[in-house]
């Protein structure tokens, strides 16, 4: 049940951020403490218990957040007799930041103008042209940095700033954090990061002499011995929010991110100031500057308009001829406020924006080479034109360069053409809507090495929509062998609820041999398979990465094609995204990020997106005998080690787990 102490922390004003913006030179920890008391107060015992259905339960949870003029679907709410918000605050009982978020802005709405399901670099471009066009803060978290081809877009787009910054005659305050185990978080978890240490080899962001026009200021935060900083999120000016799967580091892994304007900012901006912990020096400049009154930066531009026609299908990207991309518009749907989201010209054919690909190129924006574009129409028409197949290319040969980055770069694709509607497309701009209900539903690191936290909104989110769906459920994780997580998937299975996830062959096996960290995704999906019955087998699905130009998976070791988006959908309608693995790491010890929505035609997006961008749904499926992937002549994937690991896996097991901490393995 949803406590008074919850409900009046919800219904108050009050949160970090407005008390902050009140004393911006005080410590966000003093703060947290004066409002919420002490931290780290958990109930190890108890359990994610259904609620009955109550009206007034239910009504309680809706008054909790701030959905501005927008009301969340019955699903968010409500869904056979439970709530997923509701479950998610219940949470907040004995730690009320638990979450990483105020009570009082955990639940709140905002626009999605883009998503990107890509390469990890095609990630990091976004993120660097936001950055060059910010105008006066950066706040940026990431779980792992490592100088690379990656972080060099970034550092790049800090010069660029700092060069467009001294043009304006102004500074920008740029706040970094990320996880690089250090001996001094015994004592300190946040640890200040010095000039020597951020500009040194294993790091280089620029030095202050670099970039005359950004004050940098850096924090590592971790909190041993196993509560890793997994987070990756992105604020800009307080009015855009990127929440991300990836790293900043060279690898071969497809990633996810969402981009996010409005309300919503504000709570990802909590995040931040909790994260952050001790004094900002100096204060952010819009700490008084609520996103509330940033508007949608991106919708109120006309080009993010001009690229949709009045039947909402994208019309600005480098396509074939007559090829359709309505789904990545999400079909017809309408403009926000009202907008007409045609613009004075005609509509140009897809034959003409392929016919304007051969007489304009446009060079793609690399690490040697940048070219920031001034909005998110300028980034779909660059990156589109990536694709496009160069002199003596085919389609597939050219998804095959842009998938080899720079750790694998001679990789074969071994897939067939795709039909028209199956081309890759990595950036998926929304057609213009209005705001509509998000959540933060995260959790807080845990170092000691037992259980005990796992009551937290993100644990509970995944588990009550699991719960309560009624049709489906759709997973992407890099691996799933959180213990919580296997009954609920075998309960959902058995009322009839169709399953299907997506794990990546091999991802991080060692470490996951370790005692008490669940299993590989072999094993888990053996375990799953052998649980049910033959007609119970047929409502789950299980897959193996498979990436946009192979037939069949790629084990995790060869570093060629791997996957480490973290999605789930239910019933097509909520989604949750963000930084969060299905994995005992990510339920009970590190600090994850996620955002809920309450919007079926993003939603949509999201799924055709996953279908477009990758193969896994036509080559991927395990076998329901074993939970193992065979291919057509009955062999396993080469480097799998099936459901039987042998009797000295904990050695490999302690292997993958000093990877993990050198950058080497997976998180």
């Amino acid at each position: 049940m949803l406590s008074q102490k919850v409900y009046d922390l919800c219904q108050t004003q009050t949160s970090l951020s407005s008390e902050y913006a009140k004393s911006p030179s005080e410590a966000p920890e003093k703060i947290i403490k004066k409002l919420y008391g002490d931290e780290e107060l958990h109930d190890g015992e108890k359990k994610f218990e259904e609620q009955p259905n109550d009206d007034k339960e239910l009504q309680k949870a809706f008054e909790c957040g701030k959905w501005g003029s927008t009301r969340p679907s019955d699903l968010f709410l409500q869904v056979r007799d439970l709530a997923i918000y509701h479950d998610a605050l219940c949470t907040l009982e004995k730690d009320p930041m638990v979450g990483m978020t105020s009570p009082s802005l955990m639940g709140s709405s905002g626009v999605l103008p883009l998503t990107i399901i890509a390469p990890l670099p095609d990630i990091c471009r976004h993120m660097s042209n936001c950055i060059a066009r910010a105008e006066k803060e950066v706040f940026l978290a990431t779980n792992y940095w490592i100088f690379s081809d990656a972080s060099t877009l970034i550092t790049n787009s800090f010069r660029e700033l700092s060069r467009r910054a001294g043009e304006r005659g102004e500074k920008v305050v740029v706040k970094m954090i990320y996880d690089r185990g250090n001996p001094k978080q015994v004592f300190n978890n946040h640890q200040p990061v010095d000039v020597q240490g951020y500009t040194s080899e294993k790091i280089k962001i620029p030095s202050p002499e670099e970039i005359p026009n950004i004050d940098m200021q850096v924090v590592n935060y971790h909190k041993p011995p196993l509560g890793t900083f997994h987070s990756k999120y992105m604020v800009v000016d307080r009015k855009i929010g990127i929440i991300s799967s990836n790293n900043i580091q060279d690898n071969d892994n497809m990633e996810m991110m969402t981009h996010v304007e409005g309300p919503i900012v504000d709570s990802l901006y909590d995040v931040c100031l909790a994260s952050w912990f001790h004094e900002f020096k100096p204060p952010l400049p819009f700490h008084n500057t609520p996103a509330t009154l940033g508007g949608f930066p991106s919708f109120e531009q006309k080009s993010f308009a001009e690229m949709f026609d009045q039947n909402g299908k994208l019309r600005d990207l480098w396509s074939d001829a007559g090829q359709d991309q309505s789904i990545l518009a999400n079909g017809p749907e309408i403009g926000y406020q009202g907008q007409d989201v045609t613009t004075s010209d005609e509509s140009r054919t897809l034959q003409q924006v392929a016919e304007d690909g051969h007489q304009e190129f446009l060079p793609e924006h690399t690490s040697k080479d940048p070219h920031y574009d001034h909005d998110i129409k300028g980034e779909v028409s660059r990156m589109q034109c990536s694709l496009y197949p160069k002199s003596g290319e085919t389609r597939m040969q050219a998804v095959t360069r842009h998938l080899n980055t720079t750790i694998q770069p001679d990789t074969k694709g071994t897939a067939p053409e795709s039909t028209q509607d199956d081309e890759m497309a990595p950036y998926i701009p929304h057609l213009m809507h209005e705001p509509f209900p998000m959540a933060m539903v995260c959790r807080k690191p845990w170092g000691i090495p037992n259980h005990s936290c796992v009551h937290t909104p993100q644990n509970a989110a995944f588990l009550s929509a699991l719960r309560n769906a009624r049709k489906s459920v759709f997973i992407q994780t890099p691996d799933l062998n959180a213990e919580p997580l296997i009954p609920a998937i075998l309960s959902a299975v058995r009322r009839g609820v169709n399953v299907t996830y997506y794990v990546c062959l091999g991802y991080n096996d060692a470490g996951e041999l370790l005692p008490f960290q669940g299993g590989t995704n072999e094993m888990i999906a053996n375990k799953l398979y052998t649980s049910l019955t033959a007609s119970e087998k047929k409502n789950l699905n299980i897959f193996n990465y498979v990436a946009k130009d192979q037939v069949r998976p790629i084990h995790n070791k060869f570093k060629q094609r791997s996957c480490h988006v973290k999605l789930m959908i239910v019933d097509e309608h909520i989604g949750i995204q963000g930084n969060g693995n299905q994995d005992t790491q990510s339920w009970y010890h590190s600090q994850e990020i996620n955002i809920m929505i309450d919007s079926p035609t993003v939603v949509r997006g999201w799924l055709e997106g996953i279908r477009r961008n990758q193969n896994t749904h036509l080559y991927g499926a395990v076998s329901k005998e074993d939970g193992c992937w065979y291919d057509e002549q009955g062999k396993m994937a080469e480097g799998a080690i099936g459901i039987d690991p042998g009797r000295l896996s904990w050695i490999k097991g302690f292997v993958g787990a000093i990877q993990r901490v050198r950058g080497v393995g997976g998180f």
